[in-house]
């Protein structure tokens, strides 16, 4: 009973404290663009409760989370009229984004993948789970934002940050390990990737295309 509770606790912090970051940095990105408060709550809650609810509609979770919590919604608004407010004092807006992603990124990777076991099911299926969710309110925000999208603009590792973090938490829920601490350290395992991704730049070798060829080369 004792684990269970802590677990629940544990888990309700980490959603908390995901959707205010995504939150916050979906009103940077309206503090970019210039946008009114509306602006500002708009993409602060559809960051915020974007990739949990592709994430719900996909487990067939229904109602989404934030329709059962609207608590939910309340943050997203909250953290909106916070950063309309001090958004100016930040030295670098974009900066700021990038490390808020980067902790949402790590907080709702193992979320999503913990969220996908919750449900039945497979661990394979709880991985993906947890890179949709990470992934999805980041995509919305960028797309909405007119931003080009973290997820495609950047060379530096960022999904593989949250699917490392998600394998980590399945593969120790697997091997019995209490899933306090298995949250604990994938969460700590995707922000360290991704923090290091950003800080030195690291990066998977990307797609490397041939020469093209003549049709002459072909037989044709």
């Amino acid at each position: 009973m004792i684990e269970t509770d802590a677990l629940f606790l544990t888990l309700t912090v980490v959603e908390f404290a995901a959707v205010a970051l995504f939150a916050v940095t979906g009103a940077l990105v309206a503090s970019r663009k210039e946008m009114d408060i509306f602006g500002f709550g708009l993409m602060a809650t559809v960051t915020g409760i974007g990739g949990g609810t592709i994430r719900d509609l996909m487990l067939g979770s229904l109602p989404v989370f934030w329709v059962k919590y609207p608590s939910y919604l309340v943050i997203c608004l909250t953290m909106a009229a916070l950063t309309f407010f001090t958004a100016h004092l930040l030295a670098s807006r974009y900066r700021t984004l990038i490390w808020l992603d980067a902790m949402g990124l790590a907080l709702v990777a193992v979320l999503g993948a913990e969220k996908g076991l919750a449900s039945g099911a497979g661990p394979l299926v709880a991985v993906v789970m947890g890179v949709i969710t990470a992934a999805c309110g980041g995509i919305i925000r960028d797309l909405l934002g007119g931003e080009p999208p973290l997820l495609l603009s950047r060379h530096d590792i960022y999904a593989t940050a949250a699917m490392a973090g998600a394998i980590a938490f399945v593969a120790l829920t697997g091997l019995g390990v209490p899933r306090v601490a298995a949250v604990c350290v994938g969460i700590v395992l995707g922000f360290v990737i991704r923090g290091f991704a950003i800080r030195y730049s690291w990066a998977l070798s990307p797609y490397k295309p041939r020469p093209g060829r003549n049709p002459a080369d072909l037989g044709f």
